[in-house]
């Protein structure tokens, strides 16, 4: 073990103890200490589900990266385990960048991450970035003497050798391995790269699964590619998108294309395209599948523009989102909250047919921990609702709302009373399904976080949010009327622990 990666371990053990649990999530994934962003290796090892994420734990800033670590039986509940890995070599000095996990037929874990050098060594210029692995037993890893396993020299004709990173791992069929690793041309158009290997350590370079071709911003970062339901889905995320009508809003966000994939050619077929989420808070998305046959993926809940919304005295930056249950629906991707949720829920409350015209507000109803529900509907015989709003991290002073036009179907997320000091990204808006007006909307709350699933699942929108704790309250507003069903439970959690 390095003494650089030994120093980062014996300083996030005690910096971590300066951290109360009250100051994180309850059943989110932070930071053990200073910054986080990206999810790195989320895989199924030795019965446990392990999470690494890009990691600086010296300052709540983004710097040479270190990978950190978190293992979880159920995917809420996660214990924190010593840095992974440390820039500690000459190809990986700039930082270890995203990666993936799986396991070798004997036993033992594979990480393979980019590797960024601090200088290119041929000709002294930008950070050239290189993919490396390390091998180890869930607690210690030890880099290859071979590193980097797959370097400039093994990129196609026209690839930028200085973005080339993110490689996801997995399993072929026959026993071998095949990674996507994301890229963009010479003149920054985005692409996915497709290698193959025997054994996991010798790669080769297969062909280019995906191509841009100018539509989707510019350099493709953080690739997964899986099979689903009958479609082959690839994520990706791109860097300086432009918004078409209201979708790839956020510049640097989330990407899923659905199609047919040939194994024997590499040949990837597109069918369909759509924004991964619809909010302001969501990118790099990676998934894992689980022993019982489910995609769940899980993202950095954070936006590139607004990483500096958070309150400066904090210990910690950055949460993962939420783990979703992924499906395919009518050729569309289909996010829903992951079922272990449930576990978590206590004190249900329920209204139904409830009449809102104006401002109402239910006894029961509010909190910041809490899985809550809200079916809207038209009120029959009263007056046409124009605008219904529901609030939430709410006092005299602070709130967040949902905001919904019936006429039009769009849906507004809106946190510019949240608190914030920054003129920093606060709405976002989608079109969304509705019939006559109905809804249905799922609002997970979890102190710093609002993640809303719309119409079990067929779109989401998350942000982050650092209100006072104390704003918890809950209201509806109609403009005209509306009927709805409400369900809301609390969510119990303590944060994430070290073993």
């Amino acid at each position: 073990m390095s003494q650089t990666l030994r120093d980062a371990r014996k300083y996030e053990e005690l910096s971590e103890t300066r951290i109360r649990p009250e100051d994180r999530p309850a059943f989110h994934l932070t930071a053990r200490t200073g910054w986080m962003n990206d999810p790195n290796g989320f895989s199924y090892y030795q019965g446990e589900y392990h999470l690494f994420y890009q990691y600086h734990p010296y300052e709540t800033k983004w710097g040479p990266m270190f990978w950190g670590h978190a293992v979880s039986s159920d995917l809420l509940h996660w214990r924190y385990r010593p840095a992974a890995l440390a820039p500690d070599e000459a190809y990986d000095r700039g930082g270890c960048f995203s990666g993936s996990a799986l396991e070798l037929p004997d036993g033992r874990q594979l990480l393979m991450y980019t590797g960024v050098a601090e200088t290119c060594q041929e000709d002294g210029g930008p950070q050239a970035q290189t993919q490396c692995i390390a091998v180890g037993d869930g607690l210690d890893y030890e880099k290859a003497l071979t590193n980097p396993v797959i370097g400039s020299a093994d990129l196609p004709e026209g690839c930028s050798r200085y973005d080339f990173r993110d490689p996801k791992l997995w399993r072929r069929s026959d026993g071998s391995y095949a990674c996507v690793i994301g890229s963009c041309t010479e003149d920054k158009d985005g692409q996915i790269l497709l290698y193959s290997s025997r054994d996991g350590f010798r790669w080769e370079y297969e062909t280019t699964l995906a191509k841009n071709n100018g539509r989707f911003g510019k350099m493709w970062e953080c690739p997964d590619f899986f099979e689903l339901d009958g479609s082959w889905v690839l994520l990706t995320s791109p860097q300086d998108m432009l918004p078409q009508g209201m979708e790839y809003i956020n510049g640097n966000g989330t990407l899923c294309l659905t199609g047919d994939f040939e194994e024997k050619t590499g040949q990837f077929t597109e069918r369909t395209d759509q924004a991964v989420d619809h909010g302001i808070d969501f990118y790099a998305p990676q998934t894992v599948l689980t022993p019982d046959g489910r995609r769940i993926m899980i993202g950095w809940m954070q936006n590139w523009d607004t990483c500096r919304l958070e309150k400066t005295e904090m210990p910690w930056f950055g949460q993962m989102s939420l783990p979703r249950e992924l499906s395919i629906r009518n050729g569309r991707l289909i996010q829903q909250p992951v079922r272990e949720l449930e576990q978590l829920r206590t004190g249900r409350v329920v209204y139904h047919g409830v009449s809102v015209s104006g401002t109402k507000v239910l006894e029961g109803i509010r909190g910041r921990q809490l899985d809550l529900e809200v079916t809207l509907y038209p009120e029959e015989g009263g007056a046409r609702c124009q605008r219904f709003v529901l609030c939430f991290a709410q006092n005299s002073q602070y709130r967040t709302s949902l905001e919904f036009c019936p006429a039009s179907s769009v849906l507004q997320l809106d946190r510019s009373f949240s608190g914030s000091r920054r003129a920093v990204i606060h709405q976002r808006r989608i079109q969304v399904t509705s019939k006559n007006g109905a809804i249905k909307l799922r609002l997970i709350l979890d102190r710093f976080s609002a993640e809303v699933f719309v119409n079990d699942g067929e779109q989401v929108m998350t942000a982050v949010i650092y209100t006072e704790q104390e704003a918890d309250g809950i209201s509806f507003f109609a403009d005209g009327e509306v009927r709805m069903d409400v369900v809301q439970y609390e969510l119990q959690g303590d944060g994430t622990a070290s073993e």
